[in-house]
């Protein structure tokens, strides 16, 4: 390609004329995300400003993603001495891809620009990309360091990386570029909003992820020769990194060509006006967990909403001006609930429960889809926290076991966007008008208040529930083995008897196999103690469950690997006796007591409502 050469011999003025034909009226934002550059952030905003300037209309997002050295300070202070600068300043690092992700939500521009802060990828080279996207009507053009025409000094070890890397994505995602990593990449805004909803990825494997969606919905990918001056290190990477590269890039063609995730998620926007969004938590005391899930909630990206917090009693705290406490007594979940569906003041309720902590856009990606009238309610999957304590973390091991959740299993791992008739309430967002007309919670049942209420939203009113796999919380597990089994039979026993009461979404097969597992256990187990062929037929089919199940929870560690084992074959036997008791009782107390949650796994004062965590 001639481009690069040509540009060199152009004025300063006659490069930028690509650049002005395709901003026309419009806007370029130069997207700069930063993590620790205190030292030369200033002088490298300064000379993409001085670069820019009189050129193009233009705008710098730099997104400080949670620097612990002098960044945010000479952000601050670059920005009083700009005004064309906008700073997005994050509490905590969350990766360059989640970086990119903010950026990019609070630009402007018809036209995007991501650029490496670091200034690996000098700035001046951008004029060119706009150039290629003029010439090959390209909606993206991505820099590229296995271009012919790049100039860089690159250590073997990572060319060699780069080129086994770029073997397995071909493979793998079928992309027909040869460099998606390079820090420079110019996008029309239509590309980007296509994709960025749909990013799942926030680390290693963003840029991957990004143009697999952009390449699936048949946007135009052009590449660029790229000068690479080093700053740094290249030459090492840790085997941590490379495995979460892996991790990520299996997880991305899984979700691409097997799940097929991406295609599946509805082009909405938010509705208009954006709502007011009523938090709703109910809870017994305070605990750390508490603490979490409040500074979820007011990590939002959204920031249209209330919190009403409904303990038993007044904490006497002094809470920010968007939270009210509601003492309730000591009353079960729907009862607390109910009490703060009076008090709201939102359109959208959204329940959560206080041992789950949001994702900074659970809000964000939720309400999009209330845009759509005939939505009545969303939710999405409860994860398992990494901070949880061992036993718990092997609690949600057996949740997201196949053999365990089966289909259900996108409750506790984010999979394809579906419509769903029964969705428990710890992440339920539900329209304030379909809660009003319901009259709010049925108090007679506890657990299971969910399940009636989403059968009703679908079955006698007629409005959709849509699971969407990015409307996260972090649930915190019960802990291997008792606490984990009280609660799998507390649901269980309700299950089973709203296997009578309730039908329509509670009366199916695969509720009913872990009951004829533990049949089959009993009635085949004293068949063999009379019959020869009835023992050997036993003893196969006993063998061929454990296989299964021992296989289903394969991982490196033994320990984890055996531990899972026990707690899944424990769970079907818990999960299958209690159904049947559910099943054939005529009437089920609502609870035992108000609450159970996984503060069981917390060293919980009640006296004082401190917790240690």
């Amino acid at each position: 390609m001639t481009e690069k050469s040509d540009s060199l011999n152009d004025s300063p003025d006659t490069i930028w004329d690509s650049a002005r034909r395709q901003i026309g009226n419009g806007l370029l934002s130069v997207v700069m995300p930063a993590y620790n550059l205190g030292h030369t952030i200033a002088d490298n905003i300064q000379r993409v400003h001085a670069l820019l300037n009189n050129h193009v209309p233009f705008e710098i997002v730099v997104i400080n993603d949670g620097s612990t050295d002098l960044t945010a300070l000479e952000l601050a202070a670059a920005a009083s001495r700009n005004p064309s600068l906008l700073i997005v300043n994050l509490a905590h690092n969350i990766g360059k891809g989640g970086a990119l992700k903010r950026g990019f939500e609070a630009s402007q521009g018809s036209h995007i620009l991501f650029l490496d802060a670091d200034m690996d990828l000098p700035p001046e080279q951008m004029s060119g990309f706009f150039k290629i996207m003029e010439d090959e009507n390209a909606d993206v053009v991505i820099g590229s360091k296995r271009h012919p025409d790049s100039v860089l000094e690159y250590p073997m070890i990572r060319k060699l990386a780069s080129a086994v890397y770029f073997g397995l994505v071909k493979l793998l995602v079928g992309l027909p570029i040869h460099d998606t990593q390079t820090g420079i990449k110019l996008f029309k805004r239509s590309a980007l909003e296509w994709a960025m909803p749909r990013m799942l990825v926030k680390r290693f494997a963003f840029d991957l992820e990004l143009l697999a969606i952009i390449h699936e919905k048949n946007f135009r990918v052009a590449e660029a020769p790229v000068t690479l001056e080093f700053h740094a290190r290249w030459g090492s990477m840790r085997v941590s990194s490379v495995k979460q590269v892996m991790t990520d890039t299996l997880g991305i063609f899984y979700r691409l060509r097997l799940l097929r995730y991406y295609q599946s998620i509805p082009d909405a926007k938010m509705p208009s006006p954006p709502p007011m969004v009523s938090v709703i938590i109910a809870y017994p005391a305070p605990t750390s967990y508490l603490d979490e899930c409040l500074k979820g909630v007011q990590s939002q990206t959204y920031k249209n909403y209330e919190i009403i917090l409904l303990p038993d009693e007044n904490s006497n705290m002094r809470w920010p001006a968007c939270v009210r406490e509601i003492a309730t007594g000591k009353l079960r979940p729907a009862e607390k609930r109910n009490i703060g569906l009076s008090q709201a003041h939102g359109s959208i309720i959204a329940f959560l429960d206080d041992d789950a902590s949001p994702l900074d856009d659970w809000l964000q990606q939720a309400l999009v889809h209330f845009s759509d009238s005939s939505i009545a309610a969303v939710g999405g999957p409860a994860t398992t926290p990494g901070n949880d304590p061992y036993m718990a973390r092997l609690g949600g091991r057996v949740l997201i076991n196949h053999l365990v959740s089966g289909k259900y299993r996108y409750r506790y791992e984010p999979e394809r966007v579906r419509e769903i008739d029964d969705y428990p309430s710890c992440n339920l967002l539900v329209r304030a008008s379909i809660m009003k007309e319901l009259d709010g919670f049925r108090t007679d049942y506890w657990p299971g208040e969910d399940t009636i209420l989403c059968s009703e939203i679908v079955h006698k009113l007629r409005y959709r529930i849509l699971y969407d796999p990015r409307v996260v919380v972090h649930h915190h597990r019960r802990k291997l083995f008792l606490p984990h089994l009280r609660q799998i039979g507390r649901y269980a026993l309700h299950r089973g008897h709203f296997a009578r009461r309730f039908p329509a979404t509670s009366r199916r097969l695969s509720y009913f196999i872990p009951t004829l597992l533990v049949l089959g256990l009993i009635l085949g187990g004293a068949a063999s103690l009379f019959c020869n062929p009835c023992r050997i037929l036993y003893l196969s089919a006993v063998a061929i469950y454990c296989t299964a199940t021992f296989l289903s929870c394969f991982t490196r560690r033994l320990d984890v690997w055996l531990l899972t084992w026990f707690g899944v074959m424990l769970t079907h036997i818990t999960y299958g006796s209690r159904y049947l008791v559910g099943l054939l009782s005529t009437k089920i107390p609502g609870s035992r007591k108000p609450f159970d949650h996984a503060s069981e796994n917390l060293d919980y004062n009640k006296s004082t409502g401190e917790s240690n965590y």
